[in-house]
């Protein structure tokens, strides 16, 4: 089995019970823990989340308080291991940025993947595979493309 890192974007459709993607996100992540998977987050997540998440809604942002932003973080540090920043990240981002060109917004999506790879991961699911296009060595994951398990024999 695939071990997975989560995507920001997966963990804010997590939480967020409004957005019309919850169930599918909650659902897969489901399955992936069913089909014996493991998902990760790394302090990028976290830091990404109160991003969007403390951002007015009008700005694209859930528009939650610090208060509710911290409560939610505090649940998914509780279901989902954390792969702490090693010394070796900075220098693989620094490398994937350079090497691959990564400009702009993309740079934040290369230190996730800087992560994955200091971890030994290779699979993300996310809901925007394109924000990773041009970082070799990843196996992009859409929530909609993971299997359901097997039946169960009776």
């Amino acid at each position: 089995m695939a071990a997975h890192l989560l995507d920001t974007n997966i963990l804010l459709r997590f939480c967020d019970s409004a957005c019309a993607e919850h169930s599918m996100v909650r659902n897969t992540i489901t399955m992936m823990w069913q089909n014996g998977e493991e998902t990760f987050v790394t302090p990028q997540n976290f830091i990404e989340f109160w991003a969007v998440a403390t951002r007015p809604v009008g700005n694209n942002g859930l528009g939650w308080t610090s208060t509710q932003t911290r409560q939610e973080l505090d649940q998914v540090r509780n279901q989902f291991p954390l792969l702490e920043d090693k010394a070796e990240v900075f220098p693989r981002w620094l490398d994937l940025v350079t090497t691959h060109q990564i400009k702009g917004k993309k740079v934040h999506d290369a230190r996730l993947a800087a992560v994955m790879f200091a971890h030994g991961l290779t699979h993300l699911l996310t809901l925007n595979p394109s924000d990773f296009d041009g970082i070799p060595g990843l196996t992009l994951v859409h929530p909609a493309n993971i299997p359901a398990p097997p039946p169960v024999a009776s």
